[in-house]
């Protein structure tokens, strides 16, 4: 039971800080020559990865009695907001790349961004379907 809940819970949560890692550790790109659209899109990517990061900490974190309370997100968002710290410190390690508080700025939208969405009543009560 202990080891169907690892694997259920937090192998994905593991998996996604994994695959976030790898991404952060590769060199800059530029996918458009103007630098508008470079800074949105990737910011945009930021907003999203960051997203399913908090989501995937709250179904982790989670317990099936209690389901997601206040203290469940409060957990799932500062560790959510730690790697995004931990993954910019990285990026400073990394040639062509930068770690910024502005970016750790735009992760903690997109877990807002979350949380705002899974709060919405009939998401809940999907949520809860799929976790019984």
């Amino acid at each position: 039971m202990v080891l169907k809940r690892i694997f259920s819970h937090y192998l994905p949560v593991c998996s996604w800080m994994i695959l976030i890692f790898y991404f952060s550790s590769q060199q800059k790109i530029s996918v458009s020559p103007t630098f508008i659209l470079n800074f949105i899109l990737f910011k945009s990517l930021h907003v999203i990865e960051y997203a399913i990061l908090f989501a995937l900490w709250c179904w982790a974190i989670a317990n099936k009695k209690n389901f997601f309370t206040q203290e469940t997100y409060l957990w799932a968002g500062i560790t959510t907001l730690m790697y995004a710290v931990f993954d910019e410190i990285h990026q400073t390690f990394i040639p062509t790349r930068e770690g910024t508080m502005r970016d750790v700025a735009i992760d903690g939208i997109g877990i807002i961004i979350m949380y705002m969405f899974i709060n919405q009543k009939n998401i809940k009560q999907m949520i809860k379907k799929i976790w019984q």
